[in-house]
């Protein structure tokens, strides 16, 4: 049981740049051998396994670098600036991609919470973010290994969801486990509106529909999404709209398409918004990435 032998189990599946399945749902292995700079990006419940290399995440305009020391869980949907620092054919960015299954994640958490009672509703304090860096502990470090040891068909078939399901509770038991918990068990209000937001980015969502959906008070929300999240609920609602314009953008449409898609109905709102939080016009930062794919 190693980190060793992951990396080797990762690195004789994937020779080329890129995402590949590893037949179990949610599961993927990367590798990419050229840094890329810090882009937006609006990233789904999720763990990231670093095995080779550095990766970057931008938050609130706070920098998190990690390597093959720490592993990432973002236990909701967060709007951030992801990059690679560093890469290159000698030292690719090498890792795993485990999306996180609410549903599998919520009954986990609550079944811990009626087992043990160990985690209840906080009686004060901050929460904690939803981004959270973790060390490998022995039991992350096994499940992951006995997760990727699975080849053949029939043993992704029968046995993926539970070796699956050892992950994820290795997680939840582990460093990251408390902002884990607190997204998928008890007290997870702030989840439940970023979840209730993330399918309705076109709609004009207020705090208050938020905070009616969670049974909340506005000031309550309010306070535990910054604690959460570092970021009011009026910015976590503003970057959400902006980095998946500019993800759209990236992807080849148009500005006022992408603008549109995401709830903005005035161009130049959208236009204003958008120069205030990257520093360039749409279309300059659509210019900009253009050139330098095709520099790449």
């Amino acid at each position: 049981m190693s980190k060793h032998q992951i990396t080797q189990i990762v690195q004789a599946r994937i020779s080329g740049d890129g995402m590949v399945e590893t037949g179990v749902k949610g599961v993927q292995l990367f590798r990419y051998s050229e840094p890329m700079r810090c882009a937006p990006a609006v990233v789904e419940p999720c763990v990231v396994a670093i095995l080779g290399g550095v990766k970057e995440a931008i938050l609130d305009g706070n920098s998190h670098v990690y390597d093959a020391s720490r592993y990432m869980c973002c236990p909701m949907s967060m709007p951030i600036e992801a990059g690679i620092p560093q890469a290159s054919a000698d030292n690719p960015l090498l890792g795993v991609y485990i999306a996180l299954d609410a549903r599998v994640m919520t009954e986990m958490a609550i079944e811990m919470e009626s087992a043990s009672g160990a985690i209840r509703r906080p009686e004060g304090g901050a929460l904690p973010q939803g981004f959270a860096l973790a060390q490998w502990d022995d039991a992350f470090t096994e499940a992951l290994l006995r997760l990727l040891q699975l080849e053949t068909p029939t043993d992704l078939a029968v046995l993926g969801a539970g070796r699956l399901r050892e992950l994820c509770y290795a997680v939840l038991t582990g460093e990251a486990g408390r902002s884990a918990r607190r997204a998928y068990g008890v007290g997870n209000e702030v989840a439940r509106a970023i979840a209730y937001l993330s399918t309705r980015l076109n709609e004009p969502v207020t705090i208050d529909d938020m905070a009616v959906q969670v049974g909340m008070s506005r000031a309550v929300l309010h306070r535990k999404f910054k604690q959460a999240t570092t970021m009011s609920p009026i910015q976590f609602v503003k970057s959400m709209r902006l980095n998946k314009a500019a993800m759209k953008i990236a992807a080849g449409m148009s500005v006022s398409e992408a603008a549109l898609d995401v709830g903005y109905v005035s161009p130049s709102q959208f236009s204003r918004e958008f120069k205030r939080l990257y520093g360039q016009s749409p279309r300059q930062w659509s210019h900009a990435q253009h050139l330098s794919v095709g520099m790449g």
